[in-house]
């Protein structure tokens, strides 16, 4: 199936190039091929200054916009002190793509120093407040643009290894264009973040170990870049994912596809987007539970948003391996 306008759709076979080469292995360890996930913690500060030189204790204080909370806990660990973070879309009932911008926004916007988004799609309220609030001091990393992608692609960037290895150099090369005089501690930053982050990357390892070939499940195509990075097979229907991403029903032939495979348990586990259940997805949902098929919620903001990404990230690939390995969601 091709390509169409959707918001986050997938290809009808995910291909998958050589992943990039981790410059220093923030997210990655080779696996069989395989460049796993290293993950970041660190909740996001709430304020926003637009002075990047007055700060705590005298310190150089660079004030930061995230479109999403998964970016801005990216930033805030590798800013550390030297960045003060707002992430715009932390609610659990919020679905990023049509987020509804405030007046707050775009006020924390036109005096950021550095503003991350997503790209391809997902948050283009946030290109919009970014036109409607032009800075010409201001730095913008759209990271799906960088990427290559574009709306209609799979925007859900942040489940990607290699993806959030090409961020993280990105952010740190940007902070450090931002406040020169403070590259060494920037470097200092992105060591201790992929000191941190070492069991997440053994969870990926081990996962990619003991499952690669296996078939899975999803209702939509957020597992799809992570499936593939942990050599899953995804099985479902692309035309079922494709219509669920963009808000519409599925072709009726997809939806029966889609159900036998859970009937006869085709599939280890089915994942599912916890944020954007609609009443189709819930009932594949408990076609899979009534087949004793796991079922692995996941979501498409830091969950709950107090906790780290590595928390959160490292709950959902916990309750993945219970899955594959037959236990309980």
């Amino acid at each position: 199936m091709g390509m169409g306008r959707a918001r986050h759709g997938i290809p009808a076979r995910v291909r998958r190039g050589p992943l990039a080469r981790v410059r220093r292995g923030t997210w990655g360890v080779a696996v069989a091929g395989l460049t796993a996930l290293g993950m970041l913690t660190s909740a996001c500060t709430n304020n926003v200054t637009g002075d990047a030189t007055a700060g705590r204790g005298g310190s150089r204080v660079i004030g930061v916009v995230a479109a999403e909370n998964f970016w801005g806990s990216l930033v805030s660990q590798l800013g550390g002190s030297h960045v003060d973070v707002l992430s715009i879309v932390s609610d659990p009932n919020a679905d990023p793509h049509d987020y509804e911008s405030s007046a707050q926004n775009a006020r924390a916007v036109a005096v950021a120093r550095y503003v991350v988004q997503n790209g391809a799609g997902y948050d283009d309220w946030m290109s919009k407040l970014l036109a409607a609030n032009p800075e010409t001091g201001r730095r913008v990393y759209d990271i799906g643009a960088t990427l290559g992608k574009h709306p209609g692609d799979n925007p859900h960037l942040w489940y990607d290894p290699a993806y959030v290895t090409m961020a993280c150099d990105h952010i740190e090369a940007d902070l450090k264009a931002l406040d020169p005089k403070d590259a060494a501690y920037f470097t200092a930053r992105r060591a201790a973040v992929t000191a941190a982050f070492a069991g997440i990357r053994r969870q990926l390892a081990q996962i990619h170990r003991d499952h690669a070939g296996q078939p899975v499940a999803a209702t939509e195509s957020i597992f799809a870049y992570l499936a593939a990075s942990l050599g899953l097979r995804l099985i479902s229907p692309p035309a079922f994912m494709n219509a669920v991403s963009e808000g519409n029903d599925p072709p009726v032939a997809s939806v029966v596809e889609f159900e036998h495979q859970l009937a006869v348990r085709q599939a280890r586990v089915l994942v599912y987007n916890k944020q954007t259940a609609t009443a189709l997805t819930t009932s594949i949902r408990g076609l899979a539970t009534s087949s004793r098929v796991p079922v692995v919620g996941v979501t498409e903001t830091i969950q709950p948003p107090g906790e780290s990404f590595e928390q959160w990230f490292g709950a959902e690939l916990a309750a993945l391996a219970r899955a594959l390995n037959g236990g309980s969601r």
